[in-house]
This record gives C-alpha cells, sequence and structure tokens, in this order.
C-alpha cells in the first residue's frame, strides 16, 4: 500500500511516516525543501520536494498516481501571518484533494482543527486559520468520489503519547499529544468504514484501536 502524506516535514507527519513505514506501508512526503529529506529517510518515508504553495492541480497529481490513500497534514504553522493560513490551510489543501480527485485517489485523510469553520468570526491570525481550514474541510466534503475522513484534533502537544483518546464527532476542547494523533491517522488509514466522517479528537480514556473501531461502527 502507497501512502503519500503532504506536510511530510511536520510533526505529525514524521510520526506517522515511522508508524506507516514500521507497518510495511510504502510511505512518501511532499516537502518544500531539500534538506528535510533526511529527516524522512530517517523516518522510513521518500521525500517528494514540491512546493503546494506554487504547484499546479496536474504536478501533485502525478505525484500521486498509484497511490491508495493521502494524508493532508500541511500547515502553515506557528509564527506563520494570515495570508499563509489562506494559501497553505485552505488553498494547498483544496489543491491537494482536487489533484487526489485527478489521481483517482480514493481514500483521503485530513488534517483539521476543532473549532474550523468557514464561517468563524473575528480577525486575529488564529481565526483566519481556523476558517481557513473550515473552507478547505467544506471542499474536501463536495468531493464525492472521495473516500474522505477529516480529523480534527485539539490543542496539540509534545507530550508522550498514552495511545488513550477521545474520537467522537464532538469531544469539546482539550490537549491532545502528537504521538497520538499521529497513531489515530494511521488507524483510520486501516479502517475504511470511517470515510464520510469528521471527528474531533483530545486525550481520553479510549484506546486509539477501540476509538476508531467505535466511530466506523456508528
Amino acid at each position: 500500500m502507497r501512502i503519500v502524506i503532504a506536510g511530510g516535514h511536520g510533526q505529525i507527519a514524521l510520526r506517522l511516516e515511522r508508524l506507516l513505514s514500521a507497518r510495511g506501508y510504502e510511505v512518501a512526503g511532499i516537502i518544500r525543501r531539500p534538506e528535510q529529506g533526511d529527516d524522512l529517510r530517517e523516518a522510513g518515508a521518500e521525500p517528494v520536494l514540491l512546493d503546494l504553495e506554487s504547484a499546479t492541480v496536474e504536478q501533485v497529481a502525478a505525484y500521486l498516481q498509484g497511490a491508495d490513500a493521502a494524508v493532508f497534514a500541511a500547515g502553515a504553522g506557528p509564527g506563520s501571518g494570515a495570508a499563509r493560513k489562506e494559501t497553505v490551510d485552505e488553498g494547498a489543501a483544496v489543491l491537494f484533494a482536487d489533484a487526489a480527485v485527478r489521481a483517482r485517489v480514493r481514500r483521503l485523510l485530513v488534517v483539521s482543527s476543532i473549532g474550523a469553520d468557514p464561517d468563524h468570526q473575528g480577525d486575529e491570525v488564529f481565526d483566519v486559520y481556523l476558517r481557513a481550514k473550515g473552507a478547505a474541510d467544506a471542499h474536501v466534503r463536495r468531493q464525492d468520489t472521495l473516500e474522505w475522513t477529516i480529523l480534527r484534533p485539539g490543542a496539540l502537544t509534545d507530550d508522550a503519547g498514552t495511545g488513550l483518546v477521545r474520537l467522537e464527532a464532538h469531544t469539546g476542547r482539550g490537549p491532545v499529544p502528537r504521538d497520538d494523533v499521529a497513531a489515530v491517522l494511521a488507524e483510520l488509514l486501516e479502517t475504511p468504514a470511517t470515510a464520510g466522517l469528521t471527528l474531533e479528537l483530545i486525550s481520553g480514556s479510549t484506546p486509539v484501536s477501540v476509538a476508531v473501531k467505535s466511530v466506523a461502527g456508528n
């Protein structure tokens, strides 16, 4: 199984790449800078050099050809301004979804955020971020040829993962280690019955595999 991850050098993506490569998957991560490649190779992933802010749908689709699944885990990141929230968190996510459709990749996971809403009000950078994520999520939901799942984690931490989460349509706000976000993404990839779901994720008391099976059965 080949999986292509946008934002391949991100903190969640690197964790996910390690997990997936350990499970025997062929993993590729899209990166913007050549010097990031060694970190991906160390994680067991093939680095793919491509700037999603300037690439065309055709260019991205070419790298997605033959993939069994795609994961959008890119983000403008802390410290970036409002403009890059729109070009990365919305624009690149929309581009990646359109490219998945073009390349006939059925399965798409999107890492979004609790509170994402295209109609979110406010003028701060974080408000722009939530609108951008919400608009991208809405675009993904309109793609009827994709088996999409949107994951909306709470406040991300670098604490060691516990493997215990709360994963539901609505959880309310709360923290969650990046380790556990990556573990949930890996489990979602292996659970096609979660297609069509938008899920919020925070730390909780349910083992990751049980939490994913539970939402898949609803």
